[in-house]
């Protein structure tokens, strides 16, 4: 039988070595469907339980395999429910492909069933590139061109192909007028580096500094060695950005942890006494966390320039990626011999982490949600990745998961999606089925569509060498992060009826599919229930009843400002006094003497 262009799709698709695609099948890319049977599930057809979920393992796969990731799905309804993954991948710059089937072309214009104006509808989440296939002879350029640009552009870009034509014969382009031919599939690298008097300004910005100050963020990944080096040079400390916070481990001295409003207060205090700041590939919008302005000379390196200059007003901008500026930067660098500015430091580092473990093993109603970070952190393979979710969950992961060795994590970032931490273990366990992956999820996230996509485990797992997978669930009955946000935004008590969540025992859930399943309700069994779930051998769920009224309280907040919740709190909480008690013994832990 002849090629179809569905085959060739998948083809291509081979030759740009990608071993699977996040999926869910609809009439609209039966020919698709049909030619992953031809070709014997190669690239692997991996079926979640909704296309969103789809979008959100691709988003997954590529931010810790470092490779694009694809994903699929039928016209109408099914592209729809892509959106918010690819919209997660656009606003954290990570490359996705997304395929997405089309009524047929004889239709078109028709009101047919499912005919939904697909580039209009991906016109923004896949602006960097959108294409139609129409013809057969199109498509080799098309799809190249999504996988590149998607690549280069760290952006998601979408290839839409109607369901007629994915059923018919492949033609190539061929050696003449308005066609475009295409190169075959490669990975071409590139190092960018910023012009050196441009590099020699910034140095001696930063050689003038007395208090520096580092940023760094995920476009500083490929700079670990670097970035010690510059950090030992200018005796700086370094703040790491949310999305950053697998680029260094929390074991080095001077790394101050996250910074933000999830963030740690020697972060927050080393920008707000700083007097030079270096931003190394990082995009963190909450500019109010950083120095004030004209406080500090700041030198910014960015592989995007668009991004340059954007949350700080930079005096140097180096364009170019982190680890070839740093590089060329390192040599115009003097040692400062001064060092009392990373010795205070390294200071409140060590008193911050002694105030993280106090908080965390203060007693709770029924388990203190830090603790459930901290007894992992105690135990956590050194090659393990984490994936979190949004919600009070990530004010854990932020402050209480400290990174060491080879360890990953990531989230949503910017766009702080609910829902995408079971969904992005899933795409982690394909990019690397031979380490353990850990998610840390809501039991909102999990109500939302993480329980469904436990099913999407309990079918692939044999297929990872690996079968750890734990999936802890902080079960409190509440949507904790708005519940929050409510009282210390809104000065407004907890609304019942929008805050409150359904019971239901997650665990019991996961052995019903064949999974592991493991429920805690006492915070002396929780140590020994993590040991258990990071040596199980199938996939477990690790569910955990933990205190809603446990504040996720910002390190520069003050007692003013907790009186003031308070009060808030006070109007019509049904637990207030518990509320306020644990708000106090929390805070207080940070005015505690350090043993140091």
């Amino acid at each position: 039988m002849s090629e179809t262009v569905a085959d060739h799709v998948l083809t291509r698709l081979r030759e740009w070595d990608v071993e699977q695609v996040f999926a869910y099948p609809g009439d609209g890319i039966n020919g698709l469907v049909t030619a992953f049977g031809a070709a014997g599930n190669k690239p692997r057809f991996v079926q979640t339980r909704h296309e969103e979920m789809a979008a959100f393992a691709a988003v997954g796969y590529a931010k810790l395999s470092g490779r694009p990731g694809v994903c699929m799905a039928t016209s109408g309804p099914g592209a729809i429910h892509l959106l918010n993954g690819l919209y997660d991948a656009k606003l954290d710059h990570v490359p996705v492909v997304a395929i997405v089937g089309q009524t047929a072309r004889s239709a078109m214009g028709g009101s047919y069933q499912q005919e939904v104006d697909l580039q209009a509808l991906f016109k923004d989440v896949a602006s960097e590139y959108l294409v139609e296939v129409n013809v057969p002879e199109q498509l080799p350029n098309a799809l190249d061109r999504a996988l590149r640009t998607a690549i280069a552009q760290r952006a998601p870009t979408a290839l839409i192909i109607p369901a007629d034509l994915q059923e018919e014969t492949y033609h190539p382009p061929k050696h003449e007028f308005k066609h475009v031919p295409s190169s075959p599939p490669d990975h071409p690298r590139a190092s960018v580096i910023p012009p050196s008097e441009e590099v020699a300004r910034a140095a001696e910005v930063l050689n003038a500094g007395e208090k520096v100050a580092i940023l760094i963020g995920q476009g500083a990944r490929n700079a670990v060695t670097e970035l010690r080096e510059v950090a030992e040079l200018t005796g700086a400390g370094i703040a790491k950005a949310l999305l950053g916070k697998d680029v260094l481990p929390d074991d080095l001295p001077y790394v101050t942890g996250s910074i933000g409003l999830l963030g740690t207060r020697p972060t927050y205090e080393m920008m707000r006494d700083c007097d030079t700041l270096l931003i190394v590939g990082s995009n963190m919008p909450y500019a109010q966390f950083l120095p004030e302005f004209g406080q500090a000379r700041a030198v910014q390196i960015d592989i995007d320039p668009r991004f340059l200059g954007l949350r700080y007003p930079t005096e140097v901008n180096l364009l170019g990626d982190a680890k070839g500026a740093l590089q060329q930067l390192i040599p115009l660098l003097e040692r400062k011999t001064e060092r009392g500015w990373r010795e205070r430091i390294e200071k409140r580092v060590g008193e911050w982490q002694e105030t993280v473990t106090r908080q965390a093993m203060l007693d709770a109603e029924p388990v203190n949600p830090m603790r459930i970070v901290h007894e992992l952190s105690e135990r956590i393979p050194e090659d393990a990745i984490v994936t979190a979710d949004s919600g009070s969950a990530t004010n854990w992961y932020a402050r209480n998961l400290r990174m060491r060795g080879r360890m990953r994590g990531t989230l949503s970032g910017t766009l702080a999606t609910m829902g995408s931490g079971v969904p992005y273990a899933i795409g982690a366990k394909f990019a690397h089925p031979d380490r353990p992956v850990i998610a840390l999820v809501g039991d909102g996230a999990m109500q939302m569509n993480g329980m469904a996509e436990l099913l999407t485990i309990a079918r692939y797992r044999e297929l990872w060498a690996d079968q750890r997978c734990v999936i802890c669930v902080f079960h409190n009955g509440d949507l904790n992060q708005v519940t929050w946000e409510l009282r210390a935004m809104g000065g407004a008590p907890k609304f019942e009826p929008s805050q409150s969540l359904p019971e239901v025992s997650y665990s019991d859930f996961a052995l019903e599919i064949g999974l592991g399943g493991i429920a805690v309700d006492d915070p002396a069994l929780l140590g020994d229930a993590w040991e258990v779930a990071l040596s199980a051998d199938v996939p477990t769920v690790l569910d955990v009843r933990c205190d809603p009224e446990v504040p996720p309280i910002p390190p520069h907040a003050t007692f003013e400002q907790l009186k003031s919740m308070t009060e808030a709190v006070l109007k019509g909480e049904p637990d207030a006094w518990h509320l306020v008690t644990q708000g106090i013994k929390t805070k207080m832990q940070e005015l505690l003497p350090s043993r140091r």
